[in-house]
C-alpha cells in the first residue's frame, strides 16, 4: 500500500491512496465466505454453495465493498495520524479517475480542504451594539387584552355583531342541514356581512351561499356535502338562526390567573401586571440576544477575514446534499453557506482556545428552555417541570433536532464568553424598531 500527499495550496490537497492484490486480498476472501454463509443456490444446502459461484454471482459487489472499507480506514487514519484538521470530508477526484492499475492493483485519487487558521485577538477594544427595550405600560395593557381575550369563552348573546357567531340551520326544499356554524368574521363581502349583524336566535332570512361563503371549502362543509356537488346546487337557502354567542374576554378576577398562571400562584391585578411585565421583559431579552448573536457573528466573521477554499467547498454542499440543490443554486446561496463554514471555524476555535465544553446538562437545558418556549406559544406559561423533560426528552431523540439544539448551545456558550470581553454598547430602542432588526 502507498500512500501520497500532494499540497496544492494552503487550504487544498490531493491524496492518493494506491493498493495492491496482497492489501486486499484477506479482507476479500473473508468477505466472500460471508456472502457464502448467507447465498441459497438451488441443488445447494444453504452456506455451502462452491466459491466459484459465490465469485461469479457476488464477486463485484465483494470486492468493491472491500475496497472501499480498506480506503476509508486509511483515509481516516492518515487523517488523524498527520492531524490534518479538515473542511467536509474527503471527496473523490474530480482531475484524476480512481481506476484499477496492474496485476490487480488499484488507485483512488482524494480531493481535500484544510481548515484555515483563525488568527483573532477578541477584546474590549471589540465594539458590539446591544439593544435594550423596556417594557412600556402600554405594552403591559396590550399584552394583558391579549392574554384576557385568549383566555375568554363564547357565551350567548342577544343580538349578533360584525365579529360574532351564529348557529343556523339551513333549508331548501326537502333538504335541511342542522346546527350549521357561522363565524360573521369570516364572511368577506361587507356588504353581505352586514345582513347578519342584528340577527337573533329565530330570526330568518334567505341567502345567497354563493355570494355570503365564498370560499367553496367552507360552504361545503358548512352544507355537509362534497365540493364537486356546489357547481349543481341551488344557491338560494333559507336560514334559520337558532343561537348567537360572542366571545367574551376572560375576567380579572381570582378564576382567571389560577387558570393562566397555576392556582395561588397570582393574587391580585398588580401581581398579574407584574407577571405580564416579566415575560415583556424576558421576550425583549431573547429578542436582543438573538440580535446581538447575529451582529457578533457578523463583526467576527469580518475582522476574522477567513479565506475558504471555494470551488471544494461548493463542490461539497453539492455531494453531501445528494440532489437537494443544483450546482446554480449553491452559486447563488454560497455566500449564506460560507457565512456558516466560517462561523463554525471561529466558533471552534474559541472553544478550544478558552476549554469550552458542552455538557449533557447543558443540551438538556437548552431542550426544556425550547419546551417551555413552544408551550408559551399555545398560551401554556406554567408547565410542570415533568411535563417539559418529556417534552425534551423526545426532540432530543430525534437526531436533526439533538443536532440543532447541540449547535445552539455551542452558539450560547461561545457567545456568552463573548459577552465578556467584548465592550457591549448598549443602544434603547423600541420594541418595534428590534422588531425590524431581527426579521
Amino acid at each position: 500500500m502507498n500512500i501520497s500527499e500532494n499540497r496544492i495550496d494552503d487550504l487544498n490537497l490531493s491524496l492518493t491512496i494506491e493498493l495492491v492484490k496482497e492489501d486486499y486480498a484477506d479482507a476479500l476472501k473473508k468477505k466472500l465466505n460471508q456472502y457464502r454463509r448467507q447465498a441459497d443456490f438451488k441443488g445447494f444446502r444453504k452456506g455451502m454453495a462452491p466459491m466459484a459461484l459465490v465469485e461469479k454471482f457476488y464477486g463485484e459487489s465483494a470486492l468493491a465493498e472491500t475496497l472501499n472499507s480498506i480506503v476509508g480506514e486509511q483515509l481516516n487514519k492518515y487523517i488523524e495520524e498527520n492531524k490534518l484538521n479538515i473542511l467536509g470530508e474527503p471527496l473523490p477526484s474530480e482531475n484524476v479517475e480512481s481506476k484499477q492499475l496492474d496485476h490487480g492493483a488499484y488507485r483512488f485519487d482524494f480531493d481535500m480542504a484544510i481548515a484555515p487558521e483563525v488568527k483573532m485577538e477578541i477584546n474590549a477594544e471589540d465594539k458590539i451594539p446591544y439593544y435594550t427595550v423596556t417594557a412600556t405600560a402600554k405594552a403591559v395593557k396590550e399584552r394583558k387584552q391579549q392574554i384576557l381575550k385568549q383566555y375568554g369563552d363564547l357565551r350567548n348573546v342577544e343580538s349578533a355583531k360584525k365579529d360574532d357567531f351564529i348557529i343556523a340551520d339551513f333549508e331548501q326544499g326537502e333538504t335541511r342541514v342542522e346546527g350549521a356554524y357561522v363565524a360573521l368574521r369570516s364572511i368577506k363581502n361587507e356588504e353581505q356581512k352586514a345582513l347578519f349583524v342584528g340577527v337573533k336566535p329565530g330570526s330568518v332570512m334567505d341567502v345567497n351561499v354563493n355570494e355570503v361563503f365564498e370560499n367553496e371549502t367552507d360552504r361545503a362543509s358548512m352544507l355537509k356535502v362534497d365540493k364537486a356537488e356546489l357547481a349543481s346546487m341551488d344557491p338560494m337557502w333559507k336560514l334559520t338562526v337558532k343561537e348567537v354567542k360572542s366571545f367574551v374576554d376572560a375576567k380579572v378576577n381570582q378564576e382567571t390567573f389560577d387558570k393562566i398562571f397555576g392556582e395561588g400562584n397570582v393574587k391580585s391585578e398588580e401581581e398579574f401586571d407584574a407577571k405580564i411585565k416579566e415575560q415583556l421583559k424576558s421576550e425583549y431579552t431573547r429578542e436582543a440576544d438573538y440580535r446581538f448573536m447575529i451582529d457578533c457573528k457578523e463583526y467576527l466573521i469580518n475582522k476574522a477575514d477567513i479565506s475558504l477554499p471555494d470551488s471544494f467547498m461548493k463542490r461539497y454542499l453539492f455531494t453531501t446534499n445528494e440532489g437537494k440543490f443544483t450546482m446554480e443554486q449553491i452559486e447563488v446561496e454560497y455566500d449564506l453557506f460560507a457565512k456558516d463554514f466560517r462561523w463554525n471555524l471561529i466558533r471552534g476555535t474559541i472553544m478550544r482556545e478558552q476549554g469550552i465544553k458542552v455538557t449533557k446538562e447543558d443540551i438538556m437545558k437548552e431542550a426544556k428552555a425550547l419546551a417551555a418556549y413552544q408551550f408559551a406559544m399555545y398560551g401554556m406559561n406554567e408547565v410542570p417541570e415533568e411535563h417539559l423533560v418529556s417534552f425534551a426528552d423526545r426532540m432530543l431523540s430525534d437526531q436533526q433536532q439533538a443536532s440543532r439544539i447541540f449547535e445552539r448551545v455551542e452558539d450560547d456558550l461561545t457567545l456568552n464568553w463573548i459577552r465578556g470581553v467584548v465592550s457591549m454598547d448598549k443602544k434603547k430602542i423600541t420594541i418595534e424598531k428590534l422588531h425590524e432588526l431581527t426579521k
